[in-house]
């Protein structure tokens, strides 16, 4: 008998068209994950950020035809997944799931959807390569929360060695189309986290880093580079440098910029309105010689054998949490490490 093997895709999610924007938005930030005051106050806050943002959120949006690309490119992927599993794999059927967290169709839909199949086993597959209490914990939670099955969950996978090469591959290519630029300064832009997230020991920036140190061993030509956090919004602290302030400094040190959205591995709004809109115009009005924003992953060949490898993988053995390489690679004082909440330790 075929075994049938869920893949769930979790992401972000994104309004379909404008009239989402307000709901999407107050979804987003009733989240405890992302504002964690008492529950009352956190939908009074909820309501007036969503307020007071709708109208911005809806032009941005515009730019895209209305709503945000996310799902479809979500599909996208998906699609290619299943198809590569099931093409390496006769004697089991995979079948991918999207379980978006703040817009349709969200964690509990997807639930619903994975039992009505009757998955004989589910993996859970972020499509953030990079664990966060915000991200993929949040959608952790959304899953228990909506009465899902046991998984077995990929926690994170910032070192994965297709994952890594696929990107480089593109930054490669992109540096090339601008003709080599020898003044090149690469920048690896992520979303930024409010740094109260990161000191309570969410080990979002450690991966973070670790990708943007592995991706640059595979490029030799490009020694300048750097880290930097983008998507900045309200009155906290937020982890840096800004993706404003590393752009603005490259531009003042007459570098080609060579830009790549390290931690979004699909086009939506914060690469498409603030990558390819906003940071070129800063880029622009501080003289920098050159703007070269690399694409995302989206369905490159080589993402999509990491998350296929990912997945394989995650079969092998116990149900449960399936950490890279099956052991802890961030560092003791990351408390919020899902291996460290599960009480796993290094090799």
């Amino acid at each position: 008998m075929t075994r049938k093997i869920a893949i769930v895709l979790f992401n972000l999610g994104g309004p379909d068209g404008q009239a989402d924007v307000k709901p999407f938005l107050r979804n987003l930030f009733r989240d405890p994950a992302i504002i964690g005051a008492p529950g009352p106050i956190r939908e009074i806050l909820a309501w007036l950020i969503s307020s007071r943002r709708e109208k911005e959120a809806q032009s941005n949006y515009a730019k895209m035809g209305g709503g945000s690309p996310l799902l479809a490119e979500t599909k996208k992927q998906a699609q290619a997944l299943e198809t590569r599993l099931n093409a390496l794999s006769g004697e089991r059927e995979f079948r991918t799931f999207i379980a978006m967290r703040y817009w349709t169709p969200l964690v509990e839909d997807a639930v619903k959807a994975v039992k009505a199949w009757g998955a004989d086993d589910i993996i859970h597959l972020p499509l953030y390569p990079h664990f966060s209490t915000t991200t993929t914990g949040s959608s952790m939670k959304a899953w228990a929360a909506a009465g899902g099955p046991k998984a077995r969950t990929i926690c994170c996978y910032p070192e994965e060695n297709d994952f890594i090469a696929a990107h480089a591959k593109l930054v490669r290519e992109s540096w090339e189309k601008a003709s080599k630029p020898e003044n090149a300064r690469l920048l690896f832009s992520a979303h930024g986290l409010p740094e109260r997230v990161v000191k309570a020991g969410d080990p979002y920036q450690v991966q973070i880093e670790q990708t943007a140190a592995a991706i640059s061993q595979h490029l030799p030509e490009i020694t300048d580079w750097s880290v930097c956090y983008q998507s900045r919004v309200g009155p906290l602290k937020w982890i840096g440098p800004s993706t404003d302030d590393a752009i603005i400094e490259a531009a003042r040190d007459q570098k080609h910029i060579l830009l790549t959205p390290i931690a979004f591995v699909s086009e939506h709004i914060e690469t498409l309105v603030e990558l390819d809109e906003e940071y070129a115009e800063i880029a622009e009005e501080h003289h920098a010689p050159g703007y070269t924003r690399i694409p995302a992953l989206g369905v490159a060949e080589g993402f999509i054998s990491s998350l296929a490898k990912l997945a394989l993988t995650a079969l092998e053995g116990p149900v449960g949490l399936k950490p890279p390489n099956g052991a802890r690679i961030c560092p003791a004082d990351r408390s919020q490490c899902p291996c460290a909440l599960t009480g796993m330790t290094h090799d």
